[in-house]
């Protein structure tokens, strides 16, 4: 068993794509679900982040898998709940650290946040409905080749950062990371969708409901201008789904 997780560590390092390894929360370093490991360790450890599939794309907009991953093709559809939540201060910032990211699949970073029952998000599932809000983006700089992942490019990146906006009413919160490969977006495959997906239990705050909701699948057309888009072309991009959320 320890040979077949080895070699799927090297496959993984192989394939060049990526996923959230970690996270700060509320000064606190939390470590994600670890594809290549965690699955095979007994117990499984008990994380903040939901189940991904690995380092490898979604390439479905349609698919349950787009919400928080998962691999439909390999049996496993969509995610599923994480056991734990970390505690974080409406207003604060969180900070996402990805492994290090190929150069070659520039795109943008989004993420979005949904409210869970009080009951918790460990036994909340969004399904199909319309739940989530945007609180981060960050697409191509004018026409350049800076892109909202290129700082991911290196080692030793500075991750990517959102705020849980100071307005929200304290609560149990679904978030929703994901970068959008398009270097092959023009062309079959196209666009790669790399989501995932943590859970928060946000203190403080104040008692807005955001509007302007989405569901995933739902909130992406294959058609859409930040999906379907040539970034070989110096040309503006537009990042896809709804306007990002503000107090």
């Amino acid at each position: 068993m320890k040979f077949f997780a080895s070699l799927l560590a090297t496959a993984s390092l192989a394939a060049a794509h990526g996923y959230v390894d970690n996270a700060t929360i509320g000064g606190e370093v939390y470590t994600f679900y670890q594809p290549y490991t965690d699955p095979y360790m007994s117990p499984i450890p008990d994380r903040i982040s939901r189940p991904i599939q690995g380092n490898g794309p979604v390439t479905d907009v349609t698919l349950a898998d787009l919400q928080c991953g998962g691999y439909t093709e390999g049996g496993i559809v969509g995610s599923s709940p994480a056991a734990l939540h970390a505690p974080a201060a409406a207003g604060s910032k969180v900070t996402l650290y990805w492994t290090l990211w190929p150069e070659s699949h520039v795109g943008p970073t989004i993420t979005y946040m949904a409210k869970c029952p009080d009951a918790g998000c460990d036994s909340y599932m969004p399904n199909s409905t319309a739940v989530w809000f945007k609180v981060q983006e960050s697409g191509r700089t004018g026409t350049s080749n800076t892109w909202g992942d290129t700082s991911l490019m290196t080692a030793g990146n500075a991750g990517v950062s959102y705020t849980i906006p100071s307005c929200l009413s304290a609560g149990n919160y679904l978030v929703r990371h994901e970068i959008i490969a398009l270097h092959a977006a023009y062309s079959y495959p196209g666009a790669q969708f790399y989501p995932g997906c943590h859970q928060l239990k946000v203190t403080g705050g104040g008692s807005t409901t955001p509007s302007d909701l989405v569901a995933f699948p739902g909130a992406y057309k294959g058609s859409d201008a930040g999906i379907t888009y040539d970034s070989y072309q110096a040309q503006t991009y537009t990042v896809p789904g709804p306007a990002v959320f503000t107090c």
